[in-house]
């Protein structure tokens, strides 16, 4: 084995054969440093020994002590398998071997007796892509550490716009989002009665900052009075939960973000009570969310031991025994116990603290712009404008997202999220299009239209969004994914071609728009389609369908005007629905029916040859739903293989077959003929 240098990537050969390991060494090692390890065993110990260092493991399958997928395991295991590529190179041949492999996460498979060129060229490959993903990958991490980071500050910021308004320094947050991440920490540890995970705790206790956000809309004069609040004054104060519950909901796009709705149960529930004596909703128990229970706790907690305008501070000692003994309200016993458990560290770390010599960004940032001595009042103003303008950039960027990369050729994913159980997958996928869990998720049409569109893409011409439906938590989504960069690395034999993307739940944005869509091509009323969008599609068959004749009916309502005048009009719209009915219902097969005026509709369908037949039926159907002798109905029924293909002549020849029955004894359905081809409509 030839001695390491520092400045050539590392290969790590882990074969029970010395015979095998000496070939791949002679194959490899003029580009490589080449590291050996004659079982499983010694292959995990060199990999915890050079860890990211080795940029390739060749693996066997069939070793003594520890086979591969052994390996594979102890690999997934302490996530080395995210960062380091594995060819498995066996004899061994079988589907359940390979298949098992590739689950465990390898990267390619190659059978022996293996040809020298390519496992060179594949090794090579295979380095280089991943070196390519390492690299993209720390940028993303770089861009979401970014984000989590601006995304907490923007938090803060409003929080602490809050507490100013409040006159108060800002540490009032600090310490409701420490002793919530305590409590929550200590409860998830004695009980498991609220099921909570560690992104739960991790959303709770950033959305304790927002607790009172619904400070923003009372008055500063109430806020900030050093005195009792008078019954009044008290009543304005506590709509504070209600507004700040309001605040957050009517947010536009983001108010199923598990963040907005944990924000939400807080903002409106912190001042509820155990037995039912709190506000605004008199909920009671297990009625309030755990999230508003522990943030209660932790805000009474500091209110105690902080001073305010209108009183002293009370000590730790004498805050644990208030809240203990019930005279501060009634609190979940659970939680007061918690409150007991965490006492200790509750002094230390929240009284000890001191503002004014911490270093986060967050803290001096602050400091510089809640100075209320150097802010005059119309700066100040100006300030906190700005402050909201910046909340509302903030809330409105949260969405559902996922990172993720796809390799086109060969076809694999990643997501860079380890929890992507929204999605029910694996977070590497190397054979996506025969993936049971991934097909379930997102159609193997749209995966396979994906990586079609990502080997057409270049440079000059990228992949911007492509839009599909994926199943997340059980239900069906709309999602858009954008493709933020592509890349390809080329050899003789092969192209590798991938990207990386993103993402994003659409839901909401993708029913809207379909409603606005439906609305501008349906009446609202019937549902039916309306005059302008049923000309396009029955111009689109006429054109696209030469050879296919054609029926259009024009149904006209009898003295609809006297209806309403007579009964009114929710009688008359009563009247339109029965006939709406009775046409859907009688519309030959693969027919339309629309709506074109007030008191006329069209229907359109295929002429097979009972064209007759199918208009009497519907003519009766029509007739039929009027009750009361309520209403009568005219329809003129005309053929392309009469009236020609031309929308405006079809369209015309059928209104004036049933015009012809208007003075005729109307309540009659009318064939149109050539005899009619010279009459004219009245204007």
């Amino acid at each position: 084995m030839e001695e390491h240098t520092d400045n050539r990537q590392k290969i790590l050969i882990a074969d029970d054969s010395e015979m095998n390991r000496s070939i791949l060494t002679d194959m490899l090692g003029e580009e490589f440093d080449i590291i050996e390890a004659a079982d499983g065993v010694e292959a995990i110990e060199q990999l915890e020994k050079y860890d990211v260092e080795i940029s390739l493991v060749l693996l066997d399958i069939v070793m003594p002590r520890l086979d591969g997928f052994g390996v594979l395991a102890k690999m997934n295991e302490k996530k080395l398998i995210q960062d380091i590529p594995v060819i498995i190179i066996s004899s061994e041949n079988a589907s359940s071997f390979v298949e098992r492999a590739y689950e465990l996460g390898a990267t390619d498979y190659i059978q022996r007796p293996f040809d020298t060129h390519v496992v060179r060229r594949r090794s090579l490959n295979t380095i280089m892509l991943y070196g390519k993903q390492k690299l993209l990958k720390g940028l993303i991490e770089e861009q979401i550490y970014k984000r989590e980071k601006e995304q907490t500050l923007m938090i803060d910021i409003l929080s602490h716009i809050v507490e100013f308004r409040n006159g108060e320094s800002g540490q009032h947050v600090v310490n409701i989002r420490l002793i919530t991440d305590l409590m929550l920490k200590t409860l998830v540890g004695i009980t498991d009665k609220y099921n909570l995970t560690s992104s739960d705790i991790d959303i709770i206790t950033l959305a304790s900052s927002l607790h009172d956000i619904g400070k923003i809309a009372i008055d500063e004069k109430i806020l900030n009075k050093p005195g009792r609040f008078t019954d009044e004054e008290f009543a304005i104060m506590k709509t504070h939960t209600s507004k700040g519950a309001e605040m957050l909901e009517k947010l536009p796009n983001v108010k199923t973000e598990p963040l907005v709705q944990k924000a939400y149960e807080i903002a409106r529930w912190h001042h509820e009570r155990y037995d039912g004596r709190g506000y605004p909703d008199g909920l009671k128990g297990e009625e309030i969310p755990v999230s508003a229970q522990i943030v209660a706790l932790a805000d009474v907690y500091d209110a105690l031991t902080s001073e305010r305008c209108y009183k002293k501070a009370f000590t730790h000692e004498q805050a644990i025994s208030m809240i203990s003994n019930g005279e501060c309200g009634t609190f979940n016993p659970l939680l007061i116990d918690v409150l007991n458990k965490v006492a200790d560290t509750l002094k230390e770390k929240v009284h000890n603290l001191d503002v004014e010599k911490e270093t986060s960004e967050f803290s001096k940032f602050s400091q510089e712009i809640f100075s209320t001595k150097e802010l005059s009042a119309s700066r100040r103003t100006l300030d906190l404008l700005d402050r909201e303008r910046q909340k509302y950039q903030f809330i409105t960027s949260l969405s559902k997202e996922f990172l993720f990369e796809i390799h086109a050729n060969p076809v694999a994913v990643r997501f860079f999220d380890e929890t992507v159980h929204h999605l029910g997958v694996k977070q590497y996928i190397p054979n996506p299009h025969e993936d049971k869990e991934l097909n379930q998720c997102m159609s193997e049409k749209s995966l396979k239209e994906l990586v079609s569109l990502i080997n057409k893409a270049t440079k000059e011409e990228p992949i911007i969004n492509y839009e599909t439906d994926v199943v997340m938590d059980g239900s069906t989504h709309r999602c858009k994914i954008k493709i933020m960069k592509q890349y390809s690395l080329e050899d003789e034999e092969y192209v590798y071609s991938g990207a990386v993307g993103k993402l994003e739940d659409i839901t909401s944005d993708y029913r809207q728009r379909a409603e606005l869509e439906r609305a501008a091509t349906h009446d609202p009323l019937t549902n039916l389609l309306n005059k302008a969008h049923s000309r396009k599609l029955i111009e689109y068959y006429l054109k696209n369908h030469p050879k296919v004749n054609y029926a259009l009916a024009f149904i006209d309502l009898d003295n609809f005007k006297k209806i309403n005048d007579t009964y009114g009009h929710q009688k008359g719209d009563q009247v339109i629905l029965a006939v709406t009915d009775a046409m859907r219902q009688n519309c030959p097969a693969g027919g339309l029916c629309a709506r074109v005026g007030g008191d006329e509709f069209i229907a359109f369908w295929k002429d097979v040859g009972k064209t007759v037949a199918n208009a009497k039926k519907m003519f009766d159907a029509i007739n039929a739903s009027f009750t009361d002798g309520i209403g009568s109905v005219s329809m003129g029924v005309a053929q392309t293989s009469v009236a020609g293909r031309d929308y405006e002549t079809l369209y015309k020849s059928a209104d004036i077959a049933a015009y012809s029955i208007k003075h005729n004894g109307k309540a009659q359905f009318c064939l149109y003929s050539d005899s009619m081809k010279d009459f004219e409509l009245p204007e």
